[in-house]
């Protein structure tokens, strides 16, 4: 008698336990599907924030080894500057949702490495928000009339221009970990199979190409002199690899996780 209730009580426990899981994950996890959305539309978001204060802001306002003409730029379009300052910050806050998004799209394919890969990015999101400290103190020097009663003009404008080379190497230093980031996340496309491979070794390239970069900034003494070159080699592939992938994220990103999910769903109930 006591050997058949041990039994029945056994049975129920682990019926109960099989039922649960499936059921308990799906209500409690995040689908890889909306994930998947999420970075994808993270993607677009950042392309267009990270273009704009690059290119238009920092590239368009900063003039390398000229203190004076840097400053009278930002004079004269503080507030494209100051919105410049804001799109970097949101760069900085979008970075972790997409890396929290990708780990979540890719840990079926291989757990360990897709929380590796989402670290190094997240990693990179620190360079840069420790990076915007000297962008807004550049801000602080350059506009705030406090400073000029203790230092002249002239040194207010060559400590910003300072601040502002210290922001672009923060950064620089930064993208090496962004780069790795890439190469980890391009072997797992290539390995889940979901997406192309190609796509895959694309993104791996535009990784390697980041480090590469950062590596010449620090060994070349002359960078300067192949500086177009090498803005090609991380422009190219990067543009490339990371637009497709934000098109691919958003159009197929996660589907085929979502199909077997449901299909251990249907079973557990079975």
């Amino acid at each position: 008698m006591s050997t058949t209730t041990h039994t029945t009580h056994t049975t129920h426990i682990t019926d109960t336990s099989a039922e649960a899981t499936p059921a308990s994950r799906g209500r409690s996890e995040i689908s890889p599907r909306l994930a998947a959305k999420i970075a994808g539309g993270g993607y677009v978001a950042l392309f267009a924030l990270a273009i704009f204060a690059n290119f238009f802001v920092r590239e368009g306002l900063i003039v390398s080894g000229d203190s004076a003409a840097t400053a009278a730029n930002i004079a004269e379009s503080e507030g494209l500057f100051r919105l410049g300052l804001v799109s970097f910050m949101a760069v900085f806050v979008i970075d972790v949702v997409v890396a929290w998004a990708l780990y979540i799209v890719f840990r079926r394919a291989n757990r360990d490495l897709s929380l590796v890969a989402a670290w190094f990015r997240v990693v990179y999101t620190v360079f840069l928000g420790v990076a915007l400290v000297f962008f807004f103190q550049a801000l602080q020097l350059l506009g705030d009339s406090d400073f000029l009663a203790v230092i002249g003009s002239e040194q207010r404008e060559a400590q910003a221009l300072v601040a502002l080379d210290t922001f672009n190497s923060a950064w620089l230093i930064g993208l090496v970990a962004f780069g790795i980031h890439l190469i980890l996340l391009g072997y797992l496309i290539a390995r889940s199979g979901a997406a192309p491979r190609v796509l895959g070794w694309v993104m791996i390239v535009a990784g390697m190409a980041y480090v590469v970069d950062t590596v010449a900034h620090s060994l070349l003494s002359n960078y300067v002199d192949y500086e177009g070159l090498f803005l090609a080699l991380v422009v190219v592939p990067s543009v490339i690899g990371e637009g497709w992938f934000g098109l691919w994220l958003l159009a197929k990103g996660g589907k085929d996780q979502n199909a077997d999910a449901t299909s251990d769903l249907l079973v557990g109930t079975h």
